[in-house]
């Protein structure tokens, strides 16, 4: 093979090698990255629509729930709202033969469209008065939200039991105040 020949090839191969290299690098690297991407995406796109088909499924159970929750928020009339929440803690109470010591609420505006209504109770009582409270308290159909509760000994026994709770109650539509 001729010298002259051998220099053409060469540099038809080196050639072809940097045209290869720069299409490598600018067209099949992009091209492998913008398809794992959009694979990427698909998948995602496919578990936000096997998400949003659950949901949609339970579409009559979840609006049920909702409704439910909405019928038993507290009044729209805050005294009347108050007066319920009393009225509740007077029943729990009752029903557990527990002293309640102290009942403090205050209005607080979580958010445009609610209100909370926020309790601070002091009770005692034996450990059964006090769990039978607090189940009275949870099985209630009213709005509440305990926000935290604090259990104390008075005793040395343990036969006396302090209470401190902070429950919170939800008024939905609270754009009138």
């Amino acid at each position: 093979m001729n010298v002259s020949n051998r220099q053409q090839l060469l540099m038809i191969l080196a050639g072809a090698a940097i045209v290869l290299l720069i299409g490598d690098r600018l067209v099949f690297e992009p091209l492998i990255h913008t398809w794992q991407d959009r694979s990427q995406r698909i998948v995602e796109l496919k578990k936000s629509i096997a998400q949003g088909d659950v949901v949609v499924a339970r579409d009559s159970v979840i609006r049920e729930q909702w409704d439910n929750m909405r019928t038993n928020t507290l009044p729209a009339d805050l005294s009347v709202a108050q007066y319920e929440v009393v009225k509740a803690f007077d029943r729990w109470s009752e029903q557990s033969r527990i002293s309640v010591s102290g009942l403090k609420t205050t209005w607080k505006r979580s958010a445009e469209d609610y209100l909370q209504l926020e309790c601070r109770a002091d009770a005692f009582g034996s450990i059964d008065t006090v769990s039978r409270f607090l189940y009275e308290m949870e099985k209630d159909p009213l709005a509440l939200r305990v926000e935290s509760l604090e259990i104390t000994a008075r005793d040395n026994n343990g036969q006396q039991i302090s209470v401190a709770l902070q429950v919170s109650g939800l008024r939905l539509g609270a754009e009138d105040m």
